[in-house]
């Protein structure tokens, strides 16, 4: 569903403008109605339309609370689960706390990830994608299933 980069300017109240093709989906599939949270590997922002995030929240809140992966995993992402919501103009607030997670300027890049989005801070994802596509690994490390795409 959601897939491309885009660069996007946020003002200096922590709003930024959704893209115009994705505007119509979000309203129609969840209202305009998102949540956004924190990456636990990388410092960026998951932001889901609310109805994939009340799965994903699901799914987090049945694991073993006495687990201390599991209960980490949970306070981070459940605890930093924000409601934000699409204005009239298609922009959504990022809340400061979460903007001073992910590092976020001005110029931020909006990554398309099927069902959910990546916020970065433009110069960080420029970075870490150059970071990616440096990175070489051998045959051993790749997942079988990876090992059988065919692009």
């Amino acid at each position: 569903m959601f897939r491309g980069v885009n660069a996007i300017n946020m003002d200096a109240k922590g709003r930024l403008a959704i893209p115009t093709r994705y505007r119509s989906v979000l309203s129609m599939r969840c209202e305009g109605h998102l949540v956004a949270t924190i990456d636990t590997e990388e410092r960026c922002l998951l932001i889901y339309p609310v109805d994939e995030w009340e799965i994903i929240q699901a799914k987090i809140e049945s694991l073993p609370s006495f687990h201390p992966l599991s209960r980490r995993i949970q306070r981070l992402l459940i605890g930093h689960a924000t409601d934000l919501e699409m204005d009239g103009s298609g922009r959504i607030l990022i809340p400061p706390l979460l903007r001073d997670y992910a590092g976020l300027g001005k110029k931020t890049v909006l990554l398309g990830q099927g069902k959910k989005f990546e916020l970065w801070d433009e110069v960080c994802w420029n970075e870490r994608r150059d970071a990616y596509l440096q990175e070489t690994g051998g045959a051993d490390q790749v997942p079988e299933e990876l090992q059988t795409l065919s692009l």
